[in-house]
């Protein structure tokens, strides 16, 4: 049995869909379904069982391993605007503190969500310690644990992977609300209001010219399913697609792919489907203006298929979205 922890959520779901596609369908699901519509996101996948995440902690040190094949823990508070340290560090640090000791323990594969928010705002982006700093306590919590593995990690004996990801976009992502990603948000502007808002120009860049590192989740189900497959790989990785990307870029990208064209980005702001609105004040010291994935350690670990050009996994998800 596969356990994917935040099963319901955007990147577990998609997961559970992956491995069903995988052949894999002997899953337990674990989330916390008070949002009860995530629920739909898992409506058409093959499960064996869902856990409430609470039950499934509290059940752990009775709990048989010899069942469990390998863990993907995905379940977090996702949000980088919760101020509530206590919570975030029990959801975040301690549970997932919880799942590594007892899979560690017991010998299961375990390969974990962390983020690219452990590098704060940059500039340097590699895995490596020195490059790591905290804008917010959700980066903190996430910071915290991968250091909790460095320190732990010459005593365990299974495998342990830990995946940074960067600015995730794709099917799935609806009931994040405010914290979807900037292609969910462009997409519903412009096609409720017929314009997409950018921020105008922060932290040295121009209007719209902040840069991410976006990255189609079909790719990050695959990377997953690369390390399910190959058991000897461990380490903390970052998973973007090593090439940043203006939200200029995303915001025409989503355009064209609505419109079936291809839009030029000077003619948009002319004619004001793309506008720049004033930088959130509450956001101040807390945005990462810019994010570039140093992918050379994914690549050193065997991962060899290449990454979905914003153009391309932005067409994929408006195809999907005007399915839905």
């Amino acid at each position: 049995m596969i356990v994917v922890t935040g099963g319901c959520g955007f990147i577990g779901s998609n997961l559970v869909h992956g491995l069903n596609r995988h052949g894999v369908d002997d899953i337990l699901v674990v989330d916390d379904l008070t949002q009860g519509d995530k629920f739909v996101n898992i409506l058409d996948c093959s499960i064996t069982d869902y856990r409430d995440y609470r039950a499934f902690v509290s059940d752990l040190p009775k709990t048989g391993a010899g069942d469990i094949e390998a863990v993907f823990h995905l379940g977090a508070c996702s949000d980088t605007m919760e101020s509530d340290g206590q919570y975030m560090m029990r959801v975040n640090y301690e549970y997932s503190r919880h799942l590594l000791d007892f899979c560690a323990a017991a010998g299961i594969p375990f390969i974990y969500a962390s983020s690219a928010s452990v590098y704060g705002a940059g500039p340097r982006f590699s895995e490596s310690p020195e490059n790591e700093s905290a804008l917010n306590v959700y980066a903190y919590s996430k910071l915290l644990f991968d250091r909790y593995l460095r320190k732990h990690r010459a005593s365990i004996t299974s495998q342990v992977v830990g995946l940074r990801y960067f600015n995730v976009y794709g099917p799935r992502e609806q009931h994040k609300g405010r914290m979807a990603s900037v292609a969910y948000h462009f997409y519903n502007q412009f096609r409720e209001n017929g314009n997409i808002n950018l921020f105008e120009g922060s932290g040295g860049y121009g209007d719209g010219e902040q840069e991410r590192d976006f990255l189609w989740v079909g790719d990050a189900v695959d990377v997953n399913l690369y390390f399910l497959d190959n058991r000897d790989k461990n380490g903390i990785y970052n998973l973007g697609t090593g090439n940043a990307r203006s939200f200029n870029d995303m915001a025409r990208a989503v355009v064209s792919a609505v419109n079936g064209r291809t839009s030029d980005l000077a003619g948009l702001i002319k004619c004001g489907t793309i506008r720049y609105i004033p930088f959130p004040g509450a956001l101040a010291g807390k945005y990462q203006s810019y994010t570039q994935a140093d992918m050379s350690a994914l690549r050193q670990a065997g991962y060899d298929k290449p990454f979905t050009p914003v153009e391309q996994g932005v067409a994929q998800y408006v195809e999907w979205r005007s399915r839905s």
